[in-house]
């Protein structure tokens, strides 16, 4: 791939969310820890010129949590994300299908979704060239701020299957 054609997505599961009696699953806030964890995941991205120019989270309420401490920790540079019902509980196919309609001229995208609809879509995509470690990482376990790293030089509504390159698996504690 080169440079200037490729493209990142990175894929992230909402922080630890909490359990609390009589709230639909839909409205479950952040735990401590996810409250904890999701700025981690922001500034890993800083330090690591991973910074998305596109944000595709859930509607739900654990996920915009999270995303509101990641863009905390991407300051000036977060943009407003894109909240989707379409994205809350989805398969990782249905998550691809939302990537496959977004605008062209995204070159950094973050979706912050659930599982196991995060880790399908990640497997599904993980082309042959990708990290082994980072693939082996992600296959067995996908936990809560789990933060996968693709990159690909097709456009948004190319991408199916096997045909992203996994360069990170990140689990911040």
């Amino acid at each position: 791939m080169s440079g200037h054609h490729v493209k990142r997505l990175m894929i992230m599961r909402h922080a630890k969310s909490a359990w609390p009696d009589d709230v639909a699953d839909h409205e479950r806030p952040l735990a401590k820890r996810g409250h904890h964890e999701a700025p981690m995941v922001g500034r890993w991205m800083v330090e690591n010129g991973s910074l998305p120019d596109f944000i595709l989270c859930s509607s739900a309420l654990r996920t915009r949590q999270t995303c509101t401490w990641v863009c905390s920790e991407l300051g000036e540079k977060a943009p407003t994300p894109l909240l989707s019902d379409e994205v809350y509980a989805a398969s990782g196919d249905r998550i691809l299908h939302e990537i496959n309609h977004l605008p062209g001229g995204i070159t950094n995208l973050l979706v912050i979704g659930h599982m196991p609809g995060v880790q399908e879509l990640a497997m599904r995509l993980a082309s042959v060239e990708s990290d082994e470690e980072a693939v082996m990482n992600m296959a067995s376990h996908y936990p809560t701020s789990g933060l996968t790293v693709l990159e690909h030089a097709k456009e948004w509504a190319e991408l199916d299957g096997r045909d992203a390159k996994v360069t990170n698996f990140v689990v911040l504690r």
